[in-house]
């Protein structure tokens, strides 16, 4: 078995997608707003405060659509590597659920953000709580 083998079957095949969309977020964000992104619970402020910027400059939303994306894949990514979640996967749509069985939709909460109703920085604040209330 290879190395890529390995690392492939290591993770969920629901998780290939949305692992994809951040990894590509993040290569984006790093090499054109020499933003860093290091899979943080802190990293999501800068997140929430890229996409608030867009809002506020009035971006047409099909002109973000994949970023968001991108964004909320990276946030998934945050939870997943802080608790030991895993994406799940069904009909196109993407979701984590947490190790207490909670599911998150941080792709929806990127889009919600945008909008200005959201925030992915709490969702993963929610998210690590861990059922704790």
């Amino acid at each position: 078995m290879t190395s890529t083998t390995r690392q492939t079957s290591a993770r969920p095949q629901a998780a290939l997608k949305p692992a994809r969309w951040a990894a590509d977020a993040v290569c984006a964000l790093r090499e054109g707003a020499r933003l860093y992104l290091d899979h943080s619970a802190q990293s999501l402020w800068r997140v929430d405060r890229l996409i608030e910027d867009l809002r506020a400059e009035d971006t047409p939303y099909p002109a973000v659509e994949s970023v968001l994306r991108g964004l909320g894949a990276y946030a998934g990514e945050v939870i997943v590597r802080q608790t030991g979640a895993e994406w799940w996967a069904t009909g196109g749509d993407h979701w984590v659920r947490t190790p207490d069985g909670r599911l998150w939709d941080p792709l929806d909460e990127a889009r919600r953000c945008f909008g200005g109703h959201g925030s992915l920085r709490l969702l993963c604040r929610d998210a690590m709580r861990g059922g704790q209330g």
